[in-house]
């Protein structure tokens, strides 16, 4: 259940109203990159995690009601933006600062100049108060996180942190277009959890293991370590296309003549396998295993307690520590790429 203190997880305050800088800030109100969105997106991912990652879950559902109380601190603050704005409007039929189209031309031209710097639904949609748009009026929509919700927790929890990081860079744009020294305090304490949250998802994901590629299936091991010269011009080499793959550990091949490589290999059909630190016979057995292992971690998760499936579950919780403890006193340095003898050791 949610439990709401009307205090702020952060006080904010702003040194005077400015309705064009509240239009920016709506970016994290109701933007992709926003603190709905963000909300959303961890609240969603926490209920497939509950059962199999008891601990997940907690963290998930943690962060999701922290970027809860965020969107309260960026309404807040777009609020005392906006001041002013809201009461004008109740006072409409007076001589109000909006009514300054009825006093000349140059009045005119200064409200329709602030009303496209400012966005209009401030004024003929929310009345003064903030609204579920980006920066520019466009509503929030779901599909802003639907595709980072995919009840994988190695596909999940990268997602995250790449939401964290964006979030990140747009308080970073934003406080370039202020002079509010308080609002730029305000501004750095939300970018700066950005930052915490990053942290707290990469040793989240640290204790899955193994955790690359994300999922359960391991790859084509003729394809997975391919560098495909794609362009031509000034050609650039590097750790991404030269040694050994960052999480496989398997040598790289740099296609330098891709056309030709696809006309010999009949368009990668007859393509050896590279060498590799692992063959067909492994990996297959790696699928398996590994795929056996999770499903038994989901179903052991999931069996009824006495017939009857509940979502609050204390004794199966109970149960589930002993995994907990055991996923997550892994080494995290070893995190991808583990051998098929390490993965069986896991189920044991």
């Amino acid at each position: 259940m949610f439990y709401h203190v009307k205090d702020l997880q952060y006080n904010v305050r702003v040194s005077k109203p400015d309705p064009k800088f509240a239009t920016l800030l709506l970016e994290q109100f109701g933007g992709a990159n926003g603190e709905l969105a963000a909300a959303l997106r961890y609240f969603g991912q926490a209920f497939a995690a509950k059962a199999p990652h008891p601990d997940k879950y907690d963290m998930l559902m943690d962060i999701a009601t922290e970027e809860f109380s965020h969107l309260e601190i960026v309404g807040a603050t777009i609020q005392l933006l906006l001041t002013g704005v809201n009461g004008d409007l109740k006072d409409a039929a007076e001589q109000s600062e909006i009514m300054q189209l009825m006093n000349g031309r140059a009045a005119k031209e200064q409200v329709i100049h602030d009303g496209i710097c400012a966005a209009p639904q401030f004024l003929v949609a929310s009345g003064g108060s903030p609204a579920y748009t980006n920066s520019q009026g466009v509503p929030w929509t779901a599909s802003f996180i639907n595709g980072d919700i995919q009840g994988d927790l190695t596909s999940d929890l990268r997602s995250d942190m790449g939401a964290e990081t964006r979030a990140k860079m747009v308080y970073e744009y934003l406080m370039q277009f202020t002079d509010d020294p308080y609002i730029k305090q305000t501004l750095s304490f939300l970018m700066t959890r950005e930052v915490a949250h990053f942290q707290m998802f990469e040793a989240a994901l640290s204790t899955i293991q193994p955790n690359f590629p994300p999922g359960t299936m391991q790859g084509d091991p003729r394809y997975s370590n391919l560098y495909f010269n794609m362009s031509s011009g000034n050609d650039f080499r590097g750790p991404w296309n030269q040694g050994v793959s960052t999480q496989m550990q398997e040598p790289m091949q740099y296609i330098d003549d891709p056309v030709q490589h696809i006309l010999t290999t009949n368009g990668l059909l007859n393509a050896e396998e590279a060498e590799s630190a692992r063959s067909f016979e492994e990996i297959d057995e790696l699928n398996r295993t590994l795929g056996k292992q999770r499903r038994d971690l989901v179903d052991k998760a999931t069996e009824p307690t006495n017939g009857i499936l509940q979502w609050n579950d204390p004794e199966r919780e109970l149960m589930m520590q002993d995994e907990v403890l055991r996923q997550n006193a892994i080494p995290v340095e070893k995190d991808a790429n583990v051998t098929i003898d390490e993965s069986k050791s896991t189920q044991e």
